[in-house]
């Protein structure tokens, strides 16, 4: 038997956190296996105690998550129209194009439409539910 951990970086807005709180407890709170593997989840998201809040400029805050993803396997980020408006979702799509991280869109429920962006850049899709998404984290993860 073996053990993977992974570490995870989730997308969030703050004016949204009931979804990051849903995936966070998902991913992080529960234990999960694939086979004979044990997965170890870490949770490499900003957290909400230093939220980059402080940061003056638009690079700051690009540096800021980019640092987090960089040593992210994988990055999850919920879709919905709210990406569409959020200045830290591009950041967070091109620190993954640059370090070559795989982007996991995962479809909020009963949601109309899907932020192009995201399902653009995304790897793969899932649905709203803990499996589908701890099983693309997996996916991404074993590639």
């Amino acid at each position: 038997m073996s053990t993977h951990q992974i570490h995870v970086f989730i997308s969030h807005s703050w004016a949204y956190s009931g979804h990051y709180a849903t995936l966070s407890n998902w991913i992080f709170e529960q234990t999960w296996r694939v086979g004979q593997a044990s997965l170890d989840l870490r949770n490499f998201s900003v957290p909400s105690s230093d939220p980059i809040l402080n940061a003056n400029t638009d690079k700051a805050l690009r540096e800021a998550i980019h640092r987090q993803i960089c040593r992210s396997h994988v990055i999850v980020i919920p879709t919905g129209m709210y990406t569409h408006y959020s200045k830290w979702i591009g950041k967070e799509i091109d620190g993954a194009g640059i370090y070559g991280k795989p982007i996991l869109a995962v479809d909020l429920r009963g949601a109309q439409r899907t932020a192009s962006v995201v399902g653009q850049a995304a790897s793969k899709c899932v649905a709203w539910n803990s499996k589908s998404v701890v099983g693309g984290i997996w996916d991404l993860y074993y590639r």
